[in-house]
């Protein structure tokens, strides 16, 4: 066998169906179009947004309005009562430490610490922001707070 005599499997290849060549092809005179009306000419048919006169679906359904911030930074919030449980006296909390104990996600962006729950622990928080409530709070036990830079 050589490279020249390689075909393709019978039945695998089908020719294309040539239409308007006359009465013998079988496909002559209206070429399968039917006979007359909008999809016999050429260019006939109606766009996908076309529904017979109705009101277009696109044109129903109402408009979105306003805007998204291209600019917006997503935080991972963390509150205070989780650090509280989560965490031993003196420990040091990161966004890694976080992580290693499935409190936040691995990508999920920067942490932000909220004051929800209470703390009765020292502890050295490091995120990249804080609410007020939160850093009194941590501060109020002993802790003290560290902000990250935004990467």
């Amino acid at each position: 066998m050589n490279l020249h005599d390689l075909k393709p499997a019978r039945g695998s290849r089908k020719k294309r169906t040539r239409v308007g060549r006359g009465i013998a092809a079988g496909k002559g005179k209206t070429a399968g179009r039917g006979t007359k009306g909008q999809n016999a000419r050429s260019g006939g048919s109606k766009g996908p947004y076309f529904e017979g006169g109705q009101l277009p679906l696109f044109r129903r359904l109402p408009h979105i309005r306003g805007f998204r911030n291209i600019n917006r930074i997503e935080y991972q919030p963390v509150n205070v009562g989780t650090l509280a449980q989560d965490f031993e006296a003196g420990e040091e909390v990161t966004p890694e430490a976080l992580i290693a104990r499935g409190i936040i996600r691995k990508n999920g962006g920067p942490v932000v610490i909220l004051g929800d729950g209470e703390l009765e622990i020292a502890l050295t928080v490091k995120a990249h922001r804080f609410s007020k409530t939160a850093r009194a709070k941590i501060e109020a036990a002993g802790g003290s707070v560290e902000i990250l830079p935004l990467t």
